[in-house]
C-alpha cells in the first residue's frame, strides 16, 4: 500500500483547549437534541457522535452496552473542566490562540480531505484497479507437502523405511515429527510457495513429483523427508476478500494526490534558514 504524507486524523485529543471551544459554539449545540446536562451546561446528540469519532481506539474497549454512558461521562468531564480552565483565564493568551488557531486548521483541513475523496473509492474505481492489477501479476507455483523433522540423519532414515514399508506417512509424522506446527497435523504444511521455505527444502520439494517421498533432507533446523501432495498455482485473491485494502488505497492515493496538487500550487519559503 502507498504510504502518504498526509493521514486524515480523527478530531485532536480531547483537552482544555478543545473543550473551550465546544462551549464558544452555542449555536452548534443547541442545533441537536439535548440529552444530558452538567451544572447546567448541554450535552448534545452531535456532540456524543463527535467524541465517539474523536475516542474510536478507546472506545472499542469498552462493552457495546456501557459505551453510550462513556461517552456521556466523558463529556461531562471534559465541559466542566473547560469551564475550569475558562474561569483560570487560561483562554486568554496567546498560546491558547495559537493552540486553537492549529487545531482550526487541522480540523478543516481533515473536512476538506474527507469531502474531496468522497468518490474516490466507488466500487467501479475498486473493480477496475482490481481487474488492472491482476493483468500485471504473474502466476506462481505452490506446492502442498508433508514432512517429518527429525534432529539426526539415522531417524530420518528409519521414518523413511516404515513410509516406504507400506506406513501412511501422516500417521508416521504425527508420531515421530519434531515440527510443534505440523506435526500433529500429520507434518501437513499446506500450501506454500518455494521461496517461504529454506533453500534445501524448497529445491527438493519444487523439483517433486507429486506423490512422490524424498530422500531425507538436511536443513539447520534437523533432517526432513517430505511427501508432495499436490501442486497449483497460487490462485490470486478473490475480489470481495481484498476490496477494503484497495478502497484503503484509492482513499489514500486520492488524499496523496490532493495534497501534492495544493502543495505544488502553493510557494513555501523557509525563513528558518539561511538563504543559499
Amino acid at each position: 500500500m502507498i504510504r502518504t504524507a498526509y493521514r486524515p486524523s480523527r478530531l485532536s485529543a480531547a483537552g482544555l483547549a478543545f473543550g473551550a471551544l465546544l462551549l464558544a459554539m452555542p449555536a452548534f449545540a443547541q442545533a441537536d437534541k439535548v440529552v444530558a446536562r452538567i451544572d447546567g451546561i448541554d450535552i448534545t446528540e452531535r456532540e456524543i457522535s463527535l467524541a465517539a469519532e474523536d475516542l474510536a481506539d478507546r472506545i472499542q474497549q469498552v462493552p457495546a452496552a456501557q459505551r453510550r454512558d462513556y461517552l456521556v461521562g466523558y463529556l461531562a468531564d471534559l465541559k466542566i473542566g473547560a469551564r475550569a480552565a475558562e474561569r483560570a483565564k487560561l483562554g486568554d493568551g496567546a498560546e491558547f490562540t495559537a493552540r486553537m488557531n492549529y487545531f482550526r486548521q487541522k480540523v478543516l483541513m481533515d473536512e476538506f480531505i474527507a469531502r474531496e475523496t468522497k468518490s474516490a473509492a466507488t466500487p467501479e474505481a475498486a473493480r477496475k484497479l482490481y481487474d488492472d492489477t491482476l493483468k500485471t501479476l504473474k502466476p506462481e507455483s505452490e506446492v502442498r507437502a508433508r514432512h517429518i523433522l527429525v534432529e539426526k540423519e539415522e531417524e530420518a532414515k528409519a521414518a523413511l523405511a516404515r513410509v516406504r514399508g507400506g506406513e501412511d506417512f501422516a500417521k508416521v509424522a504425527a508420531e515421530l515429527s519434531k515440527d510443534p506446527g505440523s506435526g500433529k497435523e500429520g507434518g501437513d504444511l499446506g500450501y506454500f510457495t518455494q521461496d517461504r521455505m529454506v533453500p534445501q527444502f524448497g529445491a527438493k520439494a519444487f523439483e517433486m513429483k507429486v506423490g512422490e517421498v524424498s530422500d531425507p533432507v538436511q536443513t539447520q533446523f534437523g533432517w526432513h523427508v517430505i511427501k508432495v501432495e499436490d501442486k497449483r498455482e497460487k490462485p490470486f485473491p478473490k475480489f470481495d476478500d481484498v476490496k477494503g485494502e484497495i478502497e484503503t488505497y484509492l482513499v489514500r492515493k486520492a488524499q496523496q494526490d490532493i495534497v501534492l496538487a495544493l502543495r505544488g500550487s502553493a510557494k513555501l519559503e523557509r525563513l528558518d534558514q539561511p538563504k543559499p
